[in-house]
């Protein structure tokens, strides 16, 4: 799938690990190595409400209409005041949510039942008209969102009952239904979307949905406020605090200030240079979390001497991940075996002997070099994108060059504008004349082929148009696969190919990172924050 990151999120994004949750110890007192870290399942419970507490994003949405939400901080937001029809746990597992239950009775279609007695933000009750209307948009060339992918498959979505909704596909596809519990699946007032039209997620208009919080008031460069609704169907995840205020601080060093200080409650994506100084903080405390990222520098450029594969895994060789992670990141992290975390096989047949079957790209500056003379391409030049953020950025960046630089190629570093920097994502004439850039990919299901539909031939994100007729039919398969076996041996074949070519190149992975001042806890540290309602579990630290 596409993922319009640009590289303000890439350099504080995190990523998961495929090792299991331990307790909610904070992160500050365990081993005070840098390498040392513990993952954790959840934090302290809270004892007691809130009247409100205030939380940092790195930037500020331009929108929160879920048809343009694609980044981490609306999606953040969004989590907590609008739901899907099925729900993404931090645990990286699905439940039904808006939908009651539902199932799948032929290959091609699937029935939704819509749950009684939910009621939007504005007190209307919940139909499946809202549900139909609402996905629907997802295929309206008109709103041209960024989730038409998950869509690509479906030729219809009507109601067929009261409260009822199916979805007929033109072929099977194994991974809609997973879809529909990150933004896919998001569930709007028709009537809203009706009377707002293109104002709708705008700071005039907000949203109107189901969630724990509902939207009360966005002040445009300073800050959004959410306020806890008091009808909302669900009573464990019936919001703790009366009120969740997100204050936009996009500099790195205001925002740690802010946690220190408890100028800020506390924020998603720590910024791994301040790993160090809050884990002594007596201001709070850090903790990590599961995640399904991982860093990445996709080969943009296949007409140059990155287009030959030996060239790409010679490039791999030389880059120092471990040394980046170290650097980078702290030592908080892992190099990277695929182009997925393990998190993403959770619980998928046969998924270990997958993993283990991947060609590894261990460090080897002098055998890389040795791979890169059979293919001729000494003294020629490769372009790197990057964008002047901070020190983690300039040591990924300068670590590549060095890889390039010691298997005979000529790397020139293109330092980018941050808002330039977005567009590498969406415009191809962006893109001219870049050999690499860097990007931080997550998954939005817990499932490989989220990340690996990127590199279908004509993909809208495969940005090097990259194209291998062995890796589209395992795509293919694994799509049209329901059986979990048949499913992850058709994915498994994919993943391999792509191991092997190379079209973008992974670096490590790192958990997801939070900061929980000392007045509030209650957070499950998870990649799953993005489509889940963590505030509502934030409550009084005792």
């Amino acid at each position: 799938m596409r993922r319009p990151r640009s590289l303000l999120a890439a350099v504080t994004a995190a990523t998961a690990l495929a090792t299991g949750a331990c307790g909610g110890t904070p992160a500050h007192q365990g081993d005070a190595s840098a390498a040392a870290y513990r993952l954790t399942d959840s934090t302290p419970a809270p004892a007691g409400g809130l009247d409100s507490f205030t939380w940092s994003l790195f930037a500020e949405p331009t929108s929160i209409d879920y048809a343009y939400s694609f980044d981490f901080p609306p999606n953040q937001i969004l989590a907590n005041v609008c739901e899907s029809l099925l729900r993404w746990n931090p645990d990286l597992t699905t439940s039904p949510n808006l939908a009651a239950s539902y199932d799948n009775p032929t290959p091609t279609s699937w029935v939704y039942r819509i749950r009684p007695g939910v009621h939007f933000h504005d007190g209307t009750p919940l139909t499946a008209d809202d549900v139909v209307a609402s996905l629907r948009r997802n295929l309206d060339p008109e709103v041209a969102g960024v989730w038409s992918t998950p869509y690509r498959n479906v030729q219809s979505i009507d109601r067929t009952g009261p409260m009822e909704v199916t979805v007929t596909l033109r072929t099977p596809d194994s991974t809609f239904n997973k879809y529909l519990a990150a933004s896919p699946g998001t569930v709007e007032s028709a009537a809203t979307l009706a009377k707002d039209g293109k104002d709708y997620g705008s700071p005039s208009t907000g949203v109107n949905c189901t969630g724990p919080f509902s939207f009360d008031s966005w002040t445009s460069g300073q800050s959004l406020v959410l306020k806890r609704f008091d009808d909302y169907w669900n009573p464990e995840l019936k919001a703790r605090s009366a009120e969740a205020k997100f204050v936009f601080l996009s500099d790195p060093t205001t925002r740690v200030n802010a946690f220190r200080t408890g100028e800020v409650d506390g924020g998603w994506m720590v910024p791994p240079s301040a790993y160090g100084q809050l884990r002594s903080t007596p201001g709070g405390s850090l903790y990590f979390g599961r995640n399904t990222t991982v860093a990445t520098e996709v080969v943009n450029n296949l007409k140059g001497p990155l287009g030959d594969a030996r060239v790409r895994q010679a490039l791999l060789m030389a880059v120092d991940r471990k040394g980046i992670v170290k650097a980078g990141v702290g030592g908080v992290g892992e190099v990277a075996d695929s182009l997925v975390t393990a998190n993403n096989w959770a619980g998928a047949p046969g998924a270990e002997d997958l993993l283990k079957a991947l060609p590894s790209y261990p460090y080897d500056p002098a055998k890389a070099k040795e791979l890169a003379a059979q293919a001729g391409v000494a003294g020629q030049k490769v372009v790197i994108a990057t964008s002047p953020l901070d020190s983690q950025t300039a040591i990924i960046t300068q670590a590549v060059a060095q890889a390039a630089t010691a298997i005979g190629l000529k790397p020139e570093i293109d330092s980018i504008a941050a808002d330039k920097y977005t567009a590498l994502f969406t415009d191809p004439a962006a893109r001219e004349g870049i050999d690499l850039f860097l990007t931080f990919w997550y998954t939005s299901i817990t499932d490989p082929l989220d990340m690996y539909g990127s590199l279908r031939t004509g993909a809208f994100s495969n940005y090097g148009g990259w194209s291998d007729p062995r890796f589209d039919a395992a795509f293919d398969r694994a799509v049209g696969a329901y059986d979990p076996a048949e499913h992850a041996a058709a994915t498994g074949a994919a993943q391999q190919v792509a191991m092997v070519q190379l079209p973008w190149l992974p670096l490590y992975t790192e958990p997801v990172s939070v900061f929980l001042g000392r007045r509030i806890t209650g957070v499950r540290p998870s990649i799953a924050y993005l489509y889940y309602p963590w505030a509502a579990e934030i409550g009084a630290r005792g």
